[in-house]
């Protein structure tokens, strides 16, 4: 794919789901959980033990019936690791050219972490192919509508803090997706499967 095309179909369904354990096992148990309800965008956290081969393994078990990308991407030498892992997208809690660049040089999208206008310029500028507002639990949806009043073009993912409840409001407020992780996977296969169902509708309802 291109990655404009691979950039459309991790945020297609309005909700990116993120993967964050304590080991390897636990995480490529929650992603398989959350695949099975439904989820067809999902990224694993570097801060996770043996991230990468988590996504190199879920990469290989969803073929093309997922996007698997890696969170937690801070420097230029992860990018290029998470790249090799068979990452499909790129997510940073901070705003770095070199990640940019890395997964530009290889074809693979990046969404950045930004927390003001200012950086949501700036990444742009540098090439992000939509930005992630960290840590969305100390702004609001108002603040995605008020600054993309200025900054149309934009394309927010608010994450760290997005609940269940107020989800849709940030898609009503112009966000493109919401990034979620513990609130979304919580308890077994039939109730993440119920609450995924839920919520895609919701989010869908509330969009522009």
């Amino acid at each position: 794919m291109y990655r404009w095309e691979l950039t459309r179909a991790a945020l297609e369904q309005r909700l990116l789901a993120i993967v964050r354990s304590d080991s390897f096992e636990r995480a490529t148990t929650t992603a398989d959980t959350l695949l099975s309800a439904g989820v067809t965008s999902l990224e694993i956290s570097l801060t996770t033990p043996f991230a990468l081969e988590a996504v190199a393994t879920l990469r290989r078990e969803t073929g093309d019936e997922a996007v698997i990308g890696a969170g937690t991407v801070i420097d230029g030498p992860s990018a290029r690791m998470a790249v090799d892992a068979g990452a499909r997208f790129l997510v940073s809690p901070s705003l770095d050219a070199e990640v940019i660049r890395t997964g530009h040089r290889y074809g693979v999208p990046v969404f950045p972490g930004v927390a003001t206008p200012s950086e949501a310029v700036t990444a742009m500028e540098s090439g992000a192919d939509a930005l992630k507002l960290f840590p969305a639990s100390a702004f609001g949806p108002r603040w995605i509508r008020d600054v993309r009043a200025a900054l149309p073009q934009a394309a927010f993912l608010p994450t760290g803090g997005v609940t269940l409840e107020d989800a849709p409001d940030w898609i009503a407020a112009g966000a493109v997706a919401c990034g979620m992780g513990a609130a979304l996977s919580e308890g077994d296969r039939e109730t993440v499967s119920e609450r995924v169902t839920d919520l895609l509708a919701r989010m869908e309802q509330a969009a522009p």
